[in-house]
């Protein structure tokens, strides 16, 4: 059942799919909105305690709803310097090292960081990676693991696969083959890779400065020179995606705790500085 599921997005119309979610997503007709919102909100159990705006009529949109802000109090950054904070809440699909330039995905299969990420992807052999899954329940603003410099992004077009576990195991170069977003950010330890794959229905990424407008039409490269504190949001997605992190050798050590299956939480510590 899981081979077929996996399978069957190939046969997907997913752009336009997604395109006419989005559509929908965005309506501010309160009619739409609030089914949007009032059945997803049951479906995935959905809490607003931790919300800036705590009832479901105080968002104009799905989209509104979805990419919530959170208390300012709701997901504070680690305590200590030298410790990294996890990006965004989610759940540990993969974490490891970069091994001949390569990342591990699922039972065995591997891709190339390369391919992953273009011209951004030097400066990473024999560090270390961590994949973190996002559901849709989950809050879905991105956030910097530690202070650094923007100095690159490129965007990739590509397909629109869901990006859980199944379809992980079972689509070949899954992250290779999705849209996404190369963040490359130079830090005190030295350089850093937030990546943002976009996925199935509304796959839509945004970021805090400006840049090309989500699905992408062509490899755009853009060269940055924006400064950020850790803690400070990078960016959204338009439901349920993935974020890969990567990090120079002998730069930084994972947490033993966090492992694949792991939960985490935005601004919880995910690795410290050596």
């Amino acid at each position: 059942m899981s081979k077929y599921f996996a399978s069957m997005q190939k046969l997907l119309p997913q752009h336009l799919l997604s395109r006419i979610v989005g559509r929908l997503a965005k309506s501010e007709n309160p009619r739409i909105s609030a089914i949007f919102i009032e059945q997803f909100a049951r479906i995935y159990d959905i809490s607003l305690a931790e919300a800036e705006r705590k009832k479901l009529s105080d968002y104009s949109s799905f989209n509104d709803f979805f990419t919530r802000s959170l208390d300012a109090s709701a997901r504070p950054m680690p305590d200590a310097i030298n410790e990294l904070g996890s990006p965004v809440d989610g759940c540990v699909s993969q974490l490891g090292a970069i091994t001949d330039g390569q990342l591990f995905q699922a039972k065995g299969q591997r891709y190339s960081l390369r391919g992953l990420a273009g011209n951004a992807s030097h400066g990473f052999e024999g560090g270390d990676f961590c994949t973190i899954y996002l559901a849709p329940n989950d809050y879905h603003r991105i956030h910097l693991p530690y202070a650094g410099t923007l100095s690159q992004t490129i965007a990739f077009p590509g397909a629109l696969f869901s990006v859980n576990g199944i379809t992980e195991e079972y689509i070949e170069g899954l992250f290779l083959r999705n849209e996404r977003l190369v963040c490359r950010f130079e830090t005190s330890f030295g350089p850093m890779l937030v990546i943002l794959v976009g996925a199935l229905i509304v796959a839509s990424i945004e970021t805090v400065w400006p840049g090309p407008l989500s699905p992408y039409q062509s490899t755009q490269t853009h060269q940055h020179n924006l400064t950020l504190e850790r803690g400070a949001e990078i960016g959204r997605f338009l439901l349920g995606s993935t974020v890969i992190c990567c990090f120079p050798k002998s730069a930084v050590t994972l947490k033993k705790t966090l492992q694949v299956g792991s939960r985490v939480r935005m601004g919880e510590v995910m690795g410290d500085l050596l």
